[in-house]
């Protein structure tokens, strides 16, 4: 991490949505673990007027302003009710007027992490995954957790971490930051390698317990030097045959956060790992946090 990475300690992107509520719940917690201050940020996007000619564009309503202040003050009150000890964190407020996802990501460089919603089931009922969100996911600067409306309603201080290894750059920046929650949390870690990226299995008479072999002495070689650094963190090993994303978001179930990687190697034994991050993040029963791998120059 650098410096000017704690400027911001814990960005939350709120807009006043039962999400966007579970989200602030979500970040009182961890900043209470985490001793960090929070910043609640609402970004106008200006709107474009077509009439009079010639067209008005970067326009700022007053209900927009009015709006603007009430989500704000909302998130104030929500923050300060989201954890047991959150009264005494440290609180600032900003507001940008400017396109919503390039606001976020440019504030997500001088941050630690940035918390957001997801948007929430569409009309078919299915979870989808916000353009906010989305466009976080893949382009902040600073680990993102996506946080579903009612996830944070009861917090989980229980159940373990959950954390996706491949073997990428981006899987080795997961396995950090899923250790480091582990042990501030205080609970186990399950690490899941998941070697089928198909949804059918190779051809009868394939070696499959070479298959698993491989995919244990991946765990074992991006696990080892981590139980001399986290020695009070229980880790249990898991190897599956089964996509990734399918097999992380069945056991997101048991799982109080689940940390994945973006952007990966071409992931899990063959998957490219952003559309793994996506999916969980849209699909997972617990908030998700994606890492994305070192920039390459």
């Amino acid at each position: 991490m650098t410096s000017n990475a704690e400027t911001y300690g814990i960005i939350v992107a709120v807009d006043g949505s039962p999400a966007s509520d579970s989200a602030l719940r979500w970040a009182a917690c961890d900043a209470v673990l985490r001793k960090s201050s929070v910043t609640v940020m609402h970004v106008v996007e200006p709107v474009i007027v077509n009439w009079p000619i010639p067209p008005l564009q970067g326009t700022i309503t007053e209900w927009q302003q009015d709006n603007a202040h009430q989500v704000i003050e909302r998130a104030r009150d929500a923050l300060a009710a989201g954890a047991v000890g959150a009264e005494n964190l440290v609180v600032r407020t900003e507001v940008r007027y400017a396109g919503v996802v390039d606001e976020l990501v440019a504030a997500s460089a001088r941050a630690h992490l940035m918390v957001v919603g997801s948007r929430g089931k569409g009309a078919a009922g299915r979870v989808i995954l916000g353009s906010v969100s989305g466009g976080l996911v893949h382009h902040a600067r600073c680990p993102v957790v996506v946080v579903h409306a009612g996830d944070a309603q009861a917090v989980d201080y229980i159940s373990p971490i959950l954390v996706g290894i491949d073997g990428s750059p981006a899987s080795e920046e997961a396995i950090a930051f899923a250790f480091d929650e582990a042990e501030r949390r205080r609970v186990d870690l399950v690490a899941l390698h998941a070697w089928s990226d198909v949804d059918v299995f190779p051809a009868l008479g394939a070696n499959w317990r070479a298959y698993e072999d491989q995919g244990h002495e991946v765990l074992g070689e991006r696990l080892a030097g981590w139980h001399e650094r986290y020695p009070d963190v229980t880790v249990h090993r898991r190897v599956v045959g089964d996509q990734p994303a399918r097999s992380l978001i069945e056991n997101s179930q048991q799982a109080q956060l689940v940390v994945v990687g973006s952007h990966g190697r071409g992931g899990f034994a063959g998957l490219l790992l952003g559309s793994v991050s996506t999916r969980v993040a849209r699909e997972a029963e617990a908030p998700v946090m994606v890492v994305r791998g070192p920039t390459r120059s």
